[in-house]
């Protein structure tokens, strides 16, 4: 890709970029351009003058990504820095968020300002953006839940307000058709008393250490929860280690001992190790229980 096919920006236009660095399994080839625009103002001058035959895009903080080892074609694009991050309140038991705000900031500036109901978001990794994407959710509690509108630039550059009925929003996926960069969300809260909600909070990430992997190089729950034939939701984990996958091993990655749903980058596993893992885990559920796992976790780019 040619400097003469991409917009003078504002903030970092960088060709040839290795994303590994930017996953949180640090694994992947390089994208043939990575884009950290300045700020929306940014992003919308360089939508608005991207050819439409360049593929675009957007990541988060790469909590539940792999990407391949060929790398990406096209422009990616991650809402990095302050600009993207802003968490505001709103009054009312609302709160504003940048797409680039960690989730756990989101959950704890609602409980610094009394703003009950998104305790969940500590425990889910990664941005809102990427919440909004998938209808992040834990323990009982989805993005859907608290989702007024949210704000976002189509590929022209243009913006566009969505409202929560735009998204469709079902397990794990919205229904938007549109290339859209989601810019920030508003959600709706209940008043209580910062204590509380900081000691609900403190509950769910004590939890999630008890049970997770999150100090290894992970990409968050690998697949999703399947329904039995009769409807009734079953445990990826479990199944996964009824299989025999808990501590499988393929190259430089590994099933989770403590959790099996989770894979691990043991220190050097390539993408295809990784994605490999996680057939070889669908293969071996898919013979013992008859049942096909989804990926959870978005795979991109080239093999």
């Amino acid at each position: 890709m040619s400097d003469l096919d991409l917009p003078q920006v504002r903030g970092q236009l960088l060709k040839g970029e290795s994303l590994a660095p930017f996953t949180w399994f640090r694994v992947g080839g390089p994208a043939d351009a990575l884009f950290l625009p300045a700020d929306a103002d940014d992003l919308a001058q360089f939508l608005a003058a991207l050819p439409n035959d360049v593929p675009l895009l957007p990541i988060g903080v790469g909590s539940n990504l792999i990407v391949r080892d060929g790398g990406v074609p096209g422009v990616v694009i991650r809402l990095a820095g302050r600009a993207f991050a802003q968490i505001e309140p709103l009054g009312d038991a609302r709160i504003r968020a940048g797409a680039g705000a960690l989730d756990s900031m989101v959950a704890k500036g609602a409980a610094k300002a009394g703003i009950a109901g998104l305790e969940f978001y500590v425990g889910v990794p990664g941005t809102i953006g990427g919440a909004l994407t998938m209808n992040a959710g834990c323990y009982g509690r989805e993005t859907t839940d608290v989702l007024i509108e949210a704000t976002a630039l189509n590929r022209k550059g243009e913006r566009v307000t969505l409202s929560h009925a735009d998204f469709g929003f079902t397990y794990r996926h919205n229904a938007l058709t549109e290339e859209l960069i989601f810019l920030d969300a508003t959600f709706q809260g209940t008043p209580d008393e910062p204590e509380a909600i900081t000691a609900r909070m403190a509950e769910i990430t004590a939890k999630r250490e008890g049970s997770q992997p999150i100090r290894e190089k992970t990409g968050g729950s690998t697949f999703k929860n399947p329904l039995a034939p009769d409807g009734t939701k079953l445990s990826a984990w479990k199944l996964n280690d009824e299989a025999g996958m808990r501590g499988y091993r393929r190259g430089g990655a590994q099933v989770s001992e403590k959790h099996a749903n989770f894979l691990i980058n043991t220190g050097d596993a390539t993408a295809a190790d990784i994605e490999g893992l996680g057939e070889d885990v669908r293969a071996a559920v898919k013979a013992k229980h008859g049942i096909e796992l989804e990926w959870e976790i978005k795979r991109i780019g080239r093999p």
